[in-house]
């Protein structure tokens, strides 16, 4: 065999899992189609690092935020990568919100979520006097991340313990043979490997179905579900994240920052059948109506179109569904893992998702875990 594993996709999730299988000794190859690392949803997503409170309680998003996140800071501390718990706010805005706020602390508590605490209107207001609410949610684990540098520091670790990266590099076809699998590039370039990740986010339904020996009925439907953000023009009246409770399909338009403190607005939810990121200005009233919800100073003419992405979803915009880690004792293929539905928190949980990844695989411990 030419490699050990081949990673289909260099997004943050195939990156944190081409550094895993290399630290653990294995001679992986990093397939990219694009000309760059992380350049569709893990370039245009929140750059916030989840607590992992949503997801229900034992779910892959659920275990895989909590312990990804806890990997993530401990990462960037050592990496040099800027991350910083800045906390996170979840209001209720109205007193008939009130039983959908304590189900919220409770589900958090029981994903294992640390440190929360409700907080009455008042004390929520002492900390954001901006704020309108009757009472909050009080994460202060959650943070903000440098994404982009995130995803260098991952590529460049595994490139120190010999991983390989190609771009421009789309995968025509794999096909399985005895101990492995002979994958094949659209210009025609043959590798053979024992082992296959498809993390090709939106292109991993597609990409399983050219997976020669995988039956049709192991592959979902892939839906694009859009969001879209607006920038706030001027100066945050907030230090911290703000969010409503959470809405079908997302997680309602909320106010995150980035490192420098610029305040941003979403992002919202909308199906779409292609791939569109501009932002229709026309959308800004609605944000502004939701806004105003727990910010009822945003002034008028505040908002301006940002940036949009689209979630790599498995199910319908409005439809929420558990990240899909698809090995051989669910699809019978040997040697193949499919990443299915890695929406949010896929940044959060990528390391996380790269051990689960690996163990399954039966790839050798790292360095660290066998010392």
């Amino acid at each position: 065999m030419d490699f050990d594993c081949i990673v289909v996709g260099a997004g943050v999730v195939g990156l944190a899992v081409a550094r895993e299988a290399a630290l653990r000794s294995a001679r992986v190859l990093l397939l990219e189609e694009h000309p760059a690392i992380g350049t569709m949803t893990s370039a245009r997503n929140s750059g916030v690092i989840h607590a992992g409170r949503y997801y229900p309680t034992g779910s892959w998003r659920a275990r895989l935020c909590v312990a990804g996140r806890r990997a993530l800071y401990a990462f960037c501390a050592s990496h040099g990568v800027q991350a910083r718990p800045c906390g996170k706010l979840v209001v209720a805005t109205e007193a008939a919100e009130l039983p959908a706020l304590d189900a919220l602390a409770s589900r958090a508590a029981a994903n294992g979520v640390e440190d929360l605490r409700l907080l009455s209107g008042d004390e929520a207001l002492t900390m954001e006097p901006a704020l309108r609410c009757v009472a909050a949610l009080w994460s202060p684990v959650t943070g903000i991340v440098d994404a982009h540098a995130l995803m260098l520091a991952l590529l460049g670790e595994a490139q120190d313990h010999g991983a390989v990266l190609a771009t421009h590099a789309k995968v025509a076809g794999i096909h399985a043979q005895a101990g492995g699998f002979t994958v094949r590039t659209e210009d025609g370039t043959r590798v053979t490997t024992r082992l296959v990740v498809n993390a090709a986010g939106h292109g991993a339904c597609a990409l399983a179905r050219r997976v020669e020996g995988l039956e049709a009925r192991f592959v979902p439907p892939a839906y694009l579900s859009k969001g879209s953000y607006f920038e706030l023009s001027g100066r945050s009246p907030f230090s911290r994240l703000i969010y409503p409770l959470p809405i079908p399909g997302g997680a309602g338009v909320h106010l995150t920052l980035d490192l420098a403190g610029q305040a941003r607005f979403g992002p919202d939810v909308e199906a779409v059948d292609q791939f569109d990121y501009r932002v229709d200005p026309a959308r800004a009233p609605a944000f502004a109506a939701a806004i105003r919800r727990y910010w009822p100073g945003l002034p008028d003419g505040a908002l301006r179109p940002g940036y949009a992405g689209i979630r790599p979803k498995i199910v319908p915009a409005d439809q929420a569904q558990d990240f899909v880690i698809q090995d051989q004792a669910m699809h019978g293929v040997p040697g193949l893992v499919n990443l299915f539905g890695i929406e949010s928190p896929g940044l959060t949980s990528a390391l996380a998702i790269a051990e689960a990844v690996c163990s399954a695989a039966e790839l050798g411990q790292t360095g660290a875990q066998a010392a």
